[in-house]
């Protein structure tokens, strides 16, 4: 079985369970608030602040025009297309997914944050993102790149619970959302290669 269709099928079956349990299950929202209290620190400070604005949704499509710009100086207009289009594909998804939740964030969030909190926007873009630059620059930039990747993940990830901004759960939605709608662009862009 293809790694990407392997990818896809599994990070869709976490992002329905995912689903159907927040929705449904009250003894899993429960569990869910229990280890979000768990996790948050008081690390609300300035830098978690910064880190989110530089990963916010709205930037991070800033960030993917300039990458396919860039792209399209090199001459590589067919992934600079690829690259505007898994991130707006992938946003648009996410944005229906969180109307359709309507899954209020924590108790004690920022103000600064508004909006519904299941999945979440700034690590649904990093993930993405984190995937989309990988896929790029993997062969030439290769481990070092992936350890940068990961840093700046693991940076979004703390941000988001250390601002009070998210449940545990709308992280992991975020991160298997961002894998199936890269696993489904990254076919399409293997069937036109």
């Amino acid at each position: 079985m293809d790694i990407y269709i392997w990818l896809a099928s599994l990070s869709a079956l976490i992002l329905l369970l995912l689903i159907f349990n927040v929705r449904n299950s009250r003894r899993f929202n429960l569990l869910d608030h229990w280890l979000h209290h768990k996790l948050v620190r008081q690390r609300d400070g300035i830098s978690w602040q910064i880190v989110a604005f530089i990963n916010d949704p709205k930037l991070l499509v800033v960030w993917d025009v300039f990458l396919a710009s860039f792209l399209m100086s090199k001459n590589e207009t067919l992934l600079a297309f690829w690259a505007l289009f898994t991130l707006g594909f992938t946003d648009f998804v996410g944005i229906v997914l969180k109307k359709w939740m309507h899954r209020k964030r924590p108790i004690m969030h920022s103000s600064l944050e508004n909006g519904y909190s299941f999945p979440s926007g700034h690590v649904l873009g990093a993930t993405i993102m984190a995937l989309i630059v990988w896929r790029l620059f993997a062969d030439t930039l290769g481990s070092k790149l992936l350890l940068i990747l990961i840093l700046i993940w693991m940076m979004v990830v703390i941000s988001r619970i250390s601002l009070k901004a998210h449940f545990p759960s709308d992280i992991l939605g975020a991160t298997s959302l961002a894998v199936f709608c890269f696993s489904i662009c990254q076919q399409f862009l293997l069937l036109v290669i």
